[in-house]
Parts: structure tokens; C-alpha cells; sequence
């Protein structure tokens, strides 16, 4: 994939420990390539995961801080948003107000 701010990176249907590393190893490049200070990745598509894609999520974070981008994640299917509840990085990963209402909603 082109790295341009027009492009947004997208997650595979299927995201769990056994595509997590191949997936990481695409992503990361991507991401630290990416013209734009501000890289989008589009997780709409993903329909199988496990923790595992919160982990690739956080690594693509780490990777576009390190950078100095910012990592804006957006279609984070709701069983994921969840599972970041709980995991307590749903701050990490969605806008404070996306956040903020994922977390009311689980209590």
C-alpha cells in the first residue's frame, strides 16, 4: 500500500494470535512510512479476533508515537471496544468521547 495522507491502513477480517504477527509486520511499516501526522486505520472489516488485535493495535500506537504521528482508529467492531474496556486501553485507542461512552455503557 502507498503511504499518502489520502490512504487509510486497513485491519484484515480475521485478527487474532495466528495472523497477529504477519499483521504486525505489515502494519508497522505502513505506519511509520505514513506522510500524514495523523495515520487512520480502518478496523470495520474485522469480524474474528481475540485479544491479540488489541495488542497489534497498541504496537501500531507505539510505532506512530515513536514517529511522531498519532494513531486514529476508527469501524473498532463493539466486541472489540469492549474488550478495551476492559483491558483498560480503551483510552489508547479511541477518541476520548468514543471512550468515555464505551465505558458508561459497560457498567
Amino acid at each position: 500500500m502507498a503511504n499518502n495522507s489520502s490512504q487509510t491502513l486497513q485491519l484484515p477480517r480475521e485478527l487474532t494470535y495466528r495472523q497477529a504477527r504477519e499483521c504486525l509486520l505489515s502494519l508497522r511499516p505502513q505506519v511509520t512510512a505514513f506522510a500524514a501526522p495523523q495515520v487512520p486505520v480502518d478496523a470495520s472489516a474485522v469480524k474474528v479476533f481475540d485479544s491479540s488485535a488489541l495488542a497489534v493495535l497498541l504496537a501500531c500506537r507505539r510505532a506512530a508515537l515513536e514517529a511522531g504521528k498519532q494513531l486514529v482508529v476508527s469501524g473498532l467492531p463493539k466486541g472489540l471496544k469492549s474488550m478495551a474496556v476492559l483491558y483498560g486501553v480503551d483510552g489508547l485507542l479511541l477518541p476520548p468521547a468514543e471512550a468515555d461512552a464505551t465505558a458508561a455503557q459497560q457498567r
